[in-house]
C-alpha cells in the first residue's frame, strides 16, 4: 500500500511538472516570437484611412469606420442586429475567438474547465463579435493606425473570408447573444487554439494589409509591443 502511494504521488509530481514545464516553454517562446518584428510592407500615407488596434487587456479588435466610400458595413453586420440600433455609430470592432468562450463565458469566473480545454486543443469551434462605437478613444490600449486605400481593401477582405457563410454567401448571425447594447456575433471560420489564438488573428490582420506586426503572438502584448515602443 505504502509503496502504491510513493508511486502515484511520483507519477503525479512528474505530471505536474511536466505540464508546468510546457506552459513554461509555451510563454517562453511566445514572449520571444512576439518581440520579433515583421516590419510595415506599404508605404506611409499623408491621409487615408484610420483603422485602430483596440485591447480590453486580453483581447484585440481590429476597428475600421462604420462606412465610408469603400464599404459600408452596416450593409453586412446589421444594426438592428444589436439592442440599441443606434445609426449614428461611426466605428466598427471586429473580434475573432472561441465561440464557447464568447458565448457561455461572459466573465473570467464564469469559466469552466472544459471550455477552456476545448478551445486549447482545436475542439471547438469559433465566432467574430462586432461592436459598433460613436468614437474611438485612443491610449494605451487603443492606437489608430493610418493605412492606404488599397491596404485597407486588403483587410476587408482579410476580414470577410473569417466570417462563416451560408450557401447564399451571407453571414450567419448569432441571435440572443451580446454583452451589451451594441454588438453582435457571427459564426466564423478556422478553429481556435493555443497556436492561433484572438489575437493571432489580430495580429495576422496586420501583416495581411501590410502593417508592422508581431511575427508570432498569442497574446494582446505581443501586437501592442510594436507600437507602443514608438511613443
Amino acid at each position: 500500500m505504502h509503496s502504491t502511494l510513493k508511486t502515484t504521488a511520483k507519477v503525479a509530481g512528474y505530471t505536474l511538472g511536466a505540464v508546468a514545464g510546457t506552459v513554461a516553454a509555451y510563454l517562453g517562446v511566445s514572449f520571444v516570437l512576439s518581440r520579433l518584428t515583421v516590419p510595415k510592407t506599404s508605404p506611409d500615407v499623408a491621409e487615408g484611412i484610420d483603422i485602430y488596434i483596440l485591447s480590453n487587456g486580453a483581447h484585440t479588435d481590429i476597428v475600421t469606420p462604420v462606412r465610408n466610400e469603400i464599404i459600408d458595413w452596416s450593409k453586412e453586420i446589421k444594426l438592428e442586429n444589436t439592442q440599441s440600433n443606434d445609426p449614428t455609430m461611426r466605428y466598427l470592432a471586429f473580434g475573432w475567438g472561441d465561440k464557447g468562450f464568447y458565448l457561455d463565458t461572459p466573465t473570467w469566473a464564469e469559466l469552466k474547465p472544459s471550455t477552456a480545454f476545448e478551445a486549447a486543443f482545436f475542439l471547438s469551434s469559433s465566432a467574430m463579435h462586432t461592436t459598433f462605437y460613436h468614437e474611438m478613444e485612443e491610449g494605451e490600449k487603443c492606437i489608430k493606425i493610418t493605412i492606404s486605400p488599397a491596404d485597407y481593401r486588403r483587410l476587408i477582405a482579410y476580414i470577410k473570408d473569417s466570417f462563416d457563410h451560408d450557401a447564399e454567401g451571407n453571414i450567419q448571425w448569432i441571435p440572443g447573444h451580446s454583452y451589451g447594447p451594441d454588438d453582435s456575433f457571427y459564426e466564423a471560420r478556422r478553429v481556435y487554439s493555443f497556436l492561433y489564438t484572438c489575437n493571432t488573428w489580430a495580429n495576422n490582420a496586420l501583416k495581411y494589409c501590410g502593417q508592422k506586426a508581431s511575427w508570432w503572438t498569442a497574446f494582446d502584448t505581443g501586437i501592442f509591443y510594436q507600437y507602443q515602443k514608438e511613443l
